[in-house]
C-alpha cells in the first residue's frame, strides 16, 4: 500500500497477494446531508442561531469555516458582554456558546463554504467535502477589518492593535493611542478613544481627511487629538504589549518614533459575501441587504450579524441578530408547512 502525500489519496497495489486481516476499517457511516436549517457561519451570531432554531426543534446544521468563533477568536478580554462580571476572553467566550449550541442539538462541522446555491428550495450549500441540503438558510459570514500589512500589526493583534474602538478603548484609560485612517469611522474612533486616552494621534497618509466635512471639524477641533499628515505606520514595536510606532513620512521617507499604548486601525470592514454575488442582493460595499427584517432578497434566506450590519458590529448585536434571524427562519417553516399541499389518501 502507497500513500500519495500530496493529495491524501490512498492508493492500492493490485499486484499484491496479502490476505486482508481481520481489523480491516469499516466503512464509515454516511454523512447526514439535509437538513431543515443550515447557518453558515460560527461567530456570536451564528452560535445564537443555532441555540434558538434547534431549541424551536429544528434539524439545524452549522457551518463554522476557517474561523470557528469569528472576530472575537482573535480578541483578549471581553468585558461590554453581558452575564461575565469580571470579563471573559473571547475565545472563551466563543467555546462556551459553541458548548451550548451543541446542547441543543445543533450540529457543527468545522469546514469551509465553497459554493452556494439559492435558485430553489431545497437550497445547496457546497463545502469543501459534502454537499448539503436546506429549507432555509441563515447567513452569519460576519466581515473582515481592513488590515495595515505591516508584521506588527499581526504580532500584537490583541495586544495594543485594535480594530473596535468601542470594544476595547476602555483598556487604554490615560495612555496615548494611534488611530489609522481618514474617512467618518476613523473620526468616530478618534472622537470617541479621547474619553480614555491621554492623546488620539491620527495617522493619515494623505494631507487630506476624506471624511465628512462635520466629521472633520469635530475630530480636529477636538483638543486631545493631533494629527500626522502625509504619514504612514511602517512598524508597531513592543514587548507583550504595543510600546512604540515607527512612522514613514511618505513625502520626505523620514522616519519617526512615537511611544504608544495602542494602535486602532479604522481604514474598514470587508464583508465576507464573495460567494453571495450573484445569489443575493448586496449594497454598494458588499453587505447583505435585508428586505423584511432579517430577510434576504432570496425568500427562505436570512442573514445576522456582521455581515449586514455596518453600524454597531458589536458581539451582543450580532448575537441578537442571530437571535431575530432564528425566529423568523421559524415563522418561514411554519408557513411551509401550512402551505404544502396535503399528501393523497
Amino acid at each position: 500500500m502507497m500513500s500519495d502525500s500530496d493529495s491524501g489519496t490512498v492508493l492500492i497495489d493490485k499486484n499484491s497477494e496479502r490476505e486482508p486481516t481481520g481489523d480491516s476499517p469499516k466503512p464509515s457511516e454516511k454523512t447526514k446531508t439535509n437538513f431543515d436549517v443550515i447557518i453558515i457561519g460560527a461567530g456570536p451570531a451564528g452560535y445564537t442561531a443555532g441555540i434558538y432554531s434547534s431549541r424551536a426543534r429544528h434539524d439545524t446544521l452549522i457551518i463554522s469555516g476557517l474561523l470557528p468563533g469569528g472576530q472575537l477568536m482573535n480578541t483578549t478580554d471581553v468585558e461590554n458582554y453581558p452575564g461575565f462580571s469580571d470579563g471573559i476572553m473571547g475565545p472563551d467566550l466563543m467555546q462556551v456558546m459553541r458548548k451550548q449550541t451543541e446542547r441543543m442539538g445543533t450540529t457543527i462541522i468545522d469546514d469551509v463554504v465553497v459554493n452556494v446555491d439559492f435558485r430553489r428550495s431545497p437550497f445547496k450549500v457546497l463545502t469543501a467535502s459534502e454537499e448539503f441540503e436546506a429549507k432555509a438558510i441563515i447567513v452569519c459570514t460576519g466581515a473582515t477589518p481592513r488590515k495595515i500589512g505591516i508584521d506588527g500589526e499581526q504580532t500584537f493583534a490583541g495586544k495594543g492593535v485594535s480594530y473596535c474602538a468601542t470594544c476595547d478603548g476602555a483598556f487604554f484609560r490615560e495612555q496615548p493611542i494611534a488611530v489609522v485612517g481618514g474617512g467618518d469611522s476613523c473620526m468616530e474612533e478618534a472622537i470617541f478613544l479621547t474619553k480614555f486616552a491621554s492623546k488620539v494621534h491620527i495617522i493619515h497618509r494623505r494631507d487630506e481627511f476624506r471624511a465628512s466635512k462635520i466629521m472633520q471639524e469635530r475630530a480636529l477641533s477636538n483638543e486631545k487629538i493631533q494629527v500626522h499628515w502625509n504619514s504612514t505606520v511602517k512598524d508597531i514595536k513592543g514587548d507583550e504589549k504595543v510600546k512604540q510606532i515607527i512612522l514613514t513620512d511618505t513625502k520626505t521617507n523620514e522616519e519617526t518614533s512615537l511611544d504608544m499604548g495602542g494602535v486602532f486601525v479604522a481604514i474598514g470592514h470587508e464583508p465576507n459575501t464573495e460567494l453571495f454575488k450573484n445569489q443575493l442582493e448586496l449594497d454598494e460595499n458588499g453587505y447583505i441587504i435585508l428586505k423584511n427584517n432579517t430577510e434576504t432578497s432570496v425568500e427562505g434566506i436570512f442573514s445576522a450579524g456582521d455581515v449586514h450590519d455596518h453600524r454597531y458590529r458589536q458581539a451582543v448585536t450580532a448575537a441578537g441578530y442571530g437571535c431575530m434571524a432564528a425566529i423568523d427562519v421559524d415563522k418561514y417553516l411554519a408557513c411551509l408547512l401550512y402551505t404544502s399541499p396535503s399528501p393523497r389518501d
